[in-house]
């Protein structure tokens, strides 16, 4: 058994340099791209500049800061003259 399928309508033949459907030619707007991130893409951006900001930190003096704790420790250390110097310290770097 055979089966016969008749031409339904004329079909135009798709001119060049337009894709069916469109009605400018291909390549011929001027939209640009965009991308959307989503909540968690950020996130992860962010706690990856976290974690290159940790790993450029210079390393911890650990000398310094058991020489710091000592002279904390010493009653002696911290007198006027001590405290004045560190609150102007805190001071300045809040208006630099």
């Amino acid at each position: 058994m055979s089966m016969t399928v008749n031409r339904i309508g004329h079909v135009e033949p798709i001119p060049s340099g337009k894709r069916p459907g469109r009605s400018e030619p291909v390549g011929g707007n001027d939209r640009t791209d965009t991308i959307d991130l989503s909540t968690q893409a950020k996130e992860k951006a962010e706690r990856y500049q976290v974690l290159q900001l940790i790993k450029s930190a210079p390393e911890t003096d650990e000398a310094r800061i058991a020489e710091l704790r000592q002279k904390i420790d010493d009653p002696s250390y911290i007198n006027d003259r001590v405290v004045s110097a560190t609150a102007d310290k805190i001071i300045s770097s809040w208006f630099a």
